[in-house]
């Protein structure tokens, strides 16, 4: 740097000139050399985090401040992402940049200050997202009593799931799929996010069985080993889980963000199996039980319900009794009933002489001539009202008659008669020229034929070799044959009875006309 500032001195006329892009460069390579690589400890300020994928952070104390870069590749590989107010240490290199002449930190690596920082952050990030209510008690679903699959998000290889699938055999064997995922490191949290929701995007009676409940489980650790589970992704797809979910992430005293979000917490993977199903020979128990009580209840209830019947029974009369009583009315009735039909066949007759008084044939006479009174009566008022009735109708029809004009029916007949002529022109038109068209057409589908028809081909020079009413295609089939019938365009010709010529060379042309 010596020999690209120095000069002669102030104003002197041997001082040399640079651009500002030189100025920029010789700053640049001296700080990258200087500061190629450094750790930096300091508190997280103000980030940054734009659609391209860098992160843009600060780095502060309490005097200074130091401008950070995290470039996306570096980004999606961190296992801790910055926030502001956690105290980390950042690895990387100084660099400068030209655009504002200003320096930066290209951060490589970067993890919080000492597990005091792990639970600041921790304890930040739990209060946010409490106050977002996803840890809010109403939230929580009840577990199904006997889900018929169970599905466990875990790694496959660990002592986890084995503890999970035997403690399942022990207490009642149920379906369980596994989601094998990494429990802890830099690849935890995505992978367990997209199991809970792979777990709840399958569909009802799909080919793979919805699980009816869910175990996100993993065994003990350090903070920064369960690190993974409180990331914001992993609480927020618990929460949004529509499958009740318990989650048995470490031991006992191991807490986890994911404890509070999920519906359940287990201390351990095996407490999990144990909340997940109960015990069979429990409930196998409890049902023999259950069946033993119903029994006995049923016999108590019968005998108690024979006893009340027998007390109702003694209270009701005898049969003997009921049926006397109904015998005495039966004989009253008995006893009545001669009188009252002797009395019931006087007033008929009474009634029938009273009618027949009024069926003497003098009376009979007398109405049949009152009846043919009215009727003549009758017919001489209709022939007046007939005649007055034939006059009206009479004086309507001429009054009809003056309004209807002979002229007007001719014009309206000789109207429609021109519009008939003119609709049948335009039909014997249509009619011809459709007849033209489908002429025109069936000629040139004529055409087609005699072209495709194997007679034009006869008249370019071809002719068809036939032996015994087949078609003869090779030399050799014509050759087995006793005699060959060839057709040409203007007829047939039959080889019956001719001596067969003597067979040529293959490289011989053959003779002029000769039948191939």
């Amino acid at each position: 740097m010596s020999d690209l500032i120095d000069d002669d001195g102030p104003g002197g006329p041997n001082s040399p000139e640079f651009t500002v892009s030189e100025i920029s460069g010789a700053v640049k390579r001296t700080v990258e050399g200087a500061f190629s690589h450094v750790r930096v400890r300091g508190e997280v300020g103000r980030v940054s985090l734009p659609r391209s994928g860098h992160i843009y952070l600060d780095l502060k104390d309490d005097r200074n401040v130091l401008a950070s870069v995290i470039w996306k590749g570096t980004a999606q590989r961190l296992a801790t992402r910055p926030e502001e107010g956690m105290e980390v240490i950042a690895t990387g290199r100084l660099t400068t940049f030209g655009g504002q002449s200003r320096y930066q930190m290209v951060i490589e690596d970067i993890a919080p200050a000492g597990v005091g920082a792990l639970m600041a952050m921790l304890e930040k990030r739990k209060a946010a997202l409490a106050a977002e209510g996803l840890f809010a008690a109403e939230r929580k679903r009840a577990l199904p009593y006997l889900p018929r699959v169970i599905g466990v998000v875990t790694s496959p290889s660990g002592a986890v799931i084995r503890d999970i699938l035997h403690r399942l055999g022990d207490r009642f064997p149920r379906h369980v799929l596994i989601w094998p995922v990494a429990v802890q490191g830099a690849a935890c949290a995505p992978e367990v996010a997209r199991a809970i929701q792979g777990f709840n995007a399958l569909p009802e009676g799909g080919a793979i069985p919805r699980p009816d409940l869910l175990i996100v489980a993993r065994g003990g650790g350090s903070l920064e080993d369960l690190w993974g589970f409180n990331e914001e992704i992993v609480v927020r797809a618990a929460a949004a889980s529509q499958i009740p979910l318990i989650s048995a992430v470490g031991h006992e005293t191991d807490t986890t963000l994911i404890d509070h979000a999920a519906d359940r917490r287990a201390p351990t993977p095996t407490a999990a199996a144990e909340m997940a199903v109960p015990v069979r020979i429990e409930l196998i128990a409890a049902l023999d039980g259950l069946e033993a009580r119903r029994s006995a209840a049923l016999g108590r209830l019968l005998s108690q319900r024979r006893q009340r019947l027998a007390d109702l029974a003694r209270a009701l009369p005898r049969p003997e009794t009921l049926l006397n009583f109904a015998a005495q009315r039966l004989d009253r009735a008995a006893d009545r009933l001669p009188a009252a039909l002797s009395a019931r066949v006087a007033r008929e007759r009474l009634r029938l002489s009273e009618a027949g008084a009024a069926l003497r044939p003098a009376s009979l006479r007398r109405r049949l001539a009152e009846e043919r009174r009215r009727a003549d009566e009758r017919v001489a008022r209709v022939a007046p009202a007939l005649a007055r009735l034939r006059r009206l109708r009479a004086s309507e029809l001429e009054k009809a008659a003056r309004r209807v004009r002979p002229e007007l029916l001719q014009r309206r007949v000789e109207t429609g008669r021109e519009a008939l002529a003119r609709l049948d022109a335009r039909l014997r038109a249509a009619l011809g020229a459709g007849f033209e068209r489908r002429r025109a057409r069936l000629e040139a589908l004529e055409r087609m034929r005699a072209g495709l028809s194997y007679r034009e081909t006869l008249r370019r020079g071809f002719a068809v070799v036939r032996a015994g009413g087949q078609v003869v295609t090779s030399r050799a089939a014509a050759e087995q044959a006793g005699a060959l019938e060839i057709e040409f365009r203007d007829g047939r010709l039959s080889t019956a009875g001719r001596p067969p010529r003597r067979s040529r060379k293959t490289d011989e042309p053959p003779e002029q006309g000769t039948l191939l």
